[in-house]
């Protein structure tokens, strides 16, 4: 900020109390002074105006000045990660484009046309009618549909206030949301985002404009996970009603066990017929650290048993929903971001949607 002044005098600056600057400036001239902040976590914050101290001509005396420059800074959510995974998946998705070409055949929703079967082929796509007239066996041929949807529900609730590292659950599964959504929108998939805890925070509609990434930047980049519990009903009543389109829906969230995941668990099976859903979580590291130690007292040999009790009922809570037809990722924070790339590649690949 420039400061002009028509005699000379020392000035000191003091910018939230921290960065001070002691500026010499002449007669009508004037000075600046600047500052690098490194931002650490993600949301809005205030600065304040900026004070100084202006001493008098004769050296006897200093006044005190305030101008005005308070201002709101917002904090966006880290995007090079999303634009790393951009990058895999776009070398990735090439490489599998042509291994589908060479290995597997009739796979999409879109039908194209038919020909004659050959080993190898779903059994379910043979047109029994066509092979009845013809008097052989006859396939469909499907294409991958060009733009499908990719809803992505976050949970802001309790469970994702947990720390793993410098960030809560909430960040790593927000940093996973941007990925994922940035390599869709890259492969001209339509995203959507619906963020929840006791009641749906923002909806977003699936949407593949260049305006959508921004419009998701600004959904996250202010949401702070809550002590309460989040209500999944409300979450899935709002997305069945909004989003009728067949997408692949996206549930961050983090499972306890079986019996305190039994709303997430009901909810989601009621997707399947018409969604295919996906529930992501990120795995107890502590958890699976505690059971693969070795126990040297009889206290660790209780925590060590509680900690397998826990994981095996969140391994048996994700086993319903996969039983079910839907979709399950239990995965540790450092490959999150990468294996949900990697799981919705698998879905384009197979023509799950």
């Amino acid at each position: 900020m420039p400061f002009v002044f028509t005699n000379m005098f020392f000035l000191l600056l003091g910018l939230d109390g921290s960065r001070e600057a002691s500026l010499r400036i002449r007669s009508g001239g004037t000075a600046e002074f600047g500052y690098a902040l490194h931002p650490t976590t993600r949301g809005s914050y205030g600065f304040g105006d900026v004070l100084g101290r202006v001493r008098g001509p004769l050296g006897l005396v200093w006044r005190q000045v305030r101008w005005p420059a308070a201002r709101d800074v917002r904090v966006y959510p880290n995007i090079r990660e999303a634009k790393k995974n951009e990058l895999y998946a776009f070398r990735n998705k090439q490489l599998r484009l042509g291994q589908r070409r060479m290995r597997i055949k009739g796979q999409g929703r879109e039908f194209e046309s038919m020909r004659e079967f050959v080993n190898g082929d779903e059994i379910h796509h043979i047109s029994w009618t066509a092979s009845a007239r013809r008097g052989k066996l006859i396939t469909r041929e499907y294409t991958v549909e060009r733009s499908q949807n990719v809803m992505i529900m976050l949970d802001t609730g309790r469970l994702m206030t947990a720390r793993i590292g410098d960030l809560t659950k909430l960040d790593h599964a927000i940093n996973a949301a941007l990925s994922i959504a940035f390599v869709a929108l890259a492969g001209h998939d339509n995203v959507g985002m619906l963020t929840f805890s006791r009641k749906v925070l923002t909806y977003l509609p699936p949407s593949h404009t260049r305006d959508q990434l921004p419009a998701i930047l600004e959904a996250l980049y202010a949401i702070e996970p809550a002590m309460i519990e989040p209500s999944y009903a409300r979450a899935f009543n709002h997305l069945g009603t909004a989003c009728r389109r067949r997408s692949l829906v996206i549930i961050l969230t983090d499972l306890v066990d079986e019996e305190a995941s039994a709303e997430l668990l009901a909810y989601t099976r009621l997707l399947i017929p018409r969604h295919l859903p996906l529930i992501v979580t990120i795995g107890d590291s502590d958890l699976r650290a505690v059971v693969s130690d070795v126990p040297a007292t009889v206290a660790d040999v209780y925590r060590q048993s509680v900690a397998e009790e826990l994981l095996r009922q969140r391994e048996a809570a994700l086993r319903r929903i996969t039983h079910a037809g839907g979709l399950a990722l239990d995965v540790p924070v450092g490959r999150l971001s990468l294996s949900l790339v990697n799981k919705y590649l698998e879905v384009k690949e197979r023509g799950m949607l």
